[in-house]
């Protein structure tokens, strides 16, 4: 169970209204657009430039075969958070944002961005987000599918904590919330992601529980999509060791 100590109450109708008027002024494009609807140079509301996303997308290619699966669980024009295991050190939330992006033809966001220059900056217009709620809350509520990482674990078929403030972001935007298992590996260039249904609480609440119930619900389903992926082959002697499998990373 993640730590009560952070329990927060999110207060729906302030964010509502911060995002109603982030979405007043020109430039704003509608929720659901399809990748090749992205003017180049027309950076949206949360930092986003879909030419440099095209471009680390094209860069991507040359480090990951992705393969998705799971893509019709989705919103095609909705929002979602979408939860994923990780590891350290190999940008899992970066790759499932881009390969679940071109699965489903959509802007995909990720969540943790750095406060530092220049990576930050970077990172922003590649779509990253503030580690906090009511910046997800904003892009949520605002049509967007976001990338969330559990903490990194040692152990390929565990996933670690998820954040529940991140997740009541999402109770209150009134988006779900899916799991999605990922596995890749440093020896080669193949890099899976499979989403699953979205997850749901085991019993109906009101009040600030259910985005503690629903966070361990979700990272439940994502091991149980680890199970059910099996372990991946490295192409290396590797393989003949009881490791199993390379898993995700960060």
């Amino acid at each position: 169970m993640a730590e009560a100590g952070r329990v927060v109450s999110l207060p729906a109708r302030r964010y509502e209204r911060e995002v109603a008027r982030l979405s007043k002024g020109a430039g704003v494009l509608p929720p659901g657009r399809r990748l090749s609807d992205e003017p180049s140079g027309v950076v949206d509301d949360w930092g986003r430039d879909p030419g440099v996303v095209r471009r680390a997308m094209r860069l991507a290619g040359l480090r990951w075969q992705f393969s998705t699966g799971g893509a019709t669980h989705l919103p095609k024009r909705t929002g979602a958070l979408i939860v994923v295991n990780t590891r350290r050190f190999a940008l899992t939330t970066l790759y499932t944002a881009f390969a679940v992006s071109h699965s489903v033809d959509r802007p995909v966001r990720f969540i943790g961005r750095s406060d530092s220059v220049p990576l930050g900056p970077l990172e922003q217009r590649l779509g990253a987000l503030l580690d906090h709620p009511d910046e997800v809350f904003g892009a949520l509520r605002g049509g967007e599918l976001v990338v969330l990482g559990a903490d990194p674990t040692a152990r390929p078929r565990e996933a670690g904590l998820v954040d529940h403030t991140i997740v009541g972001a999402a109770v209150a935007a009134g988006v779900r919330v899916h799991p999605a298992a990922t596995t890749s590996s440093p020896f080669n260039r193949f890099a899976r992601v499979e989403i699953g249904k979205a997850s749901r609480p085991p019993r109906t609440r009101r009040g600030p529980l259910v985005e503690l119930e629903l966070a361990d619900r979700v990272r439940d389903d994502i091991m149980f999509l680890l199970d059910q992926m099996g372990d991946i082959n490295t192409g290396t002697p590797l393989d003949l060791l009881p490791l199993g499998g390379l898993g995700g990373g960060r």
